[in-house]
């Protein structure tokens, strides 16, 4: 039976996958992401190991955190410092000798999505708000790309924001007033002094409107059908974030229909089924 490679590298922990042609798991293994790189491969030829067996794989799917040249596998993930211009795609596949197909994590996640969504639409759009805050775009089953393949950073957009402390919003990419600064876990610990799950119910207030906010920015560009939202600091607020977030974005938005938004259907899985997804169709064909 053909077999095919998830794995789903990230600054936390490392995951790999295996699934048949129907693209359901098999067999699955996950461990802490250690920081070094020699020690990083060490622990995924010994995870892959677990769900592998003797089995040959037809192709791997990679999901890891940007920056990474997508066309040349090389990647350098910003969380993890000291992967930096590793060929990993060359390496994979001179270690298994199949295709590699690998991408930036929420190009990955938004991969899966759409796969995993029986109605299959023409445009999704897919943000993680974690740590950081992120997103993904498929545009009838193909991955969206920027000029230059360029990946769009749906969180580095500027809104009208609310929050108790504005000398707090400061962003990482170093520009003012960025989404991701207000919504995502650093930015809520910098401005609100503890962690999203410590919130109270007036501060997710605030959340809400700003990630509302930078949906009615999003749907206004891009006319998705469908937003998904995924990522800690989402599933921690859970349908009542959703539901008023998307309040926000339906009373100030003008001219074009507003998309569904919801909350992912699969979890921390996202990614890891992406994966698998780009692994058993390409990157064209999810």
């Amino acid at each position: 039976m053909t077999r095919y490679l998830g794995i789903d590298i990230g600054g936390t922990n490392t995951r790999v996958a295996v699934s048949g042609p129907d693209g359901a798991i098999t067999r699955r293994a996950q461990a802490a992401t250690p920081l070094g790189l020699e020690a990083g491969l060490e622990r995924l030829w010994d995870l892959i190991g677990q769900v592998r067996g003797d089995e040959p794989i037809a192709s791997i799917g990679v999901s890891i955190g940007g920056p990474l040249e997508w066309r040349s596998g090389v990647v350098s993930p910003l969380h993890q410092p000291n992967w930096r211009a590793v060929p990993l795609r060359a390496i994979l596949e001179d270690r298994f000798g199949c295709a590699v197909r690998l991408d930036v994590d929420t190009n990955i996640a938004a991969a899966g999505e759409y796969r995993a969504d029986p109605v299959r639409p023409a445009r999704l759009l897919y943000l993680t708000l974690s740590t950081g805050m992120g997103g993904g775009f498929v545009i009838d089953g193909r991955i969206y790309r920027g000029v230059d393949d360029a990946h769009p950073e749906i969180a580095h957009q500027a809104i009208p924001f609310r929050c108790p402390n504005p000398e707090r919003v400061v962003c990482e990419c170093g520009a003012a007033g960025c989404l991701e600064a207000l919504v995502s876990g650093n930015g809520i610990r910098r401005i609100y002094g503890r962690a999203a799950e410590a919130l109270d119910p007036t501060d997710w207030d605030d959340i809400a409107f700003n990630l509302g906010q930078g949906l009615r920015n999003l749907a206004a560009i891009y006319t998705p059908g469908v937003v998904i939202l995924a990522g800690s600091v989402a599933l921690g607020g859970g349908p009542r974030l959703i539901a008023a977030a998307t309040d926000v974005m339906r009373n100030h938005l003008r001219l074009v229909p507003a998309p569904e938004v919801r909350l992912s259907a699969l979890g921390q899985d996202s990614a890891l089924i992406g994966a698998l997804t780009v692994a058993r169709f390409g990157y064209d064909g999810v």
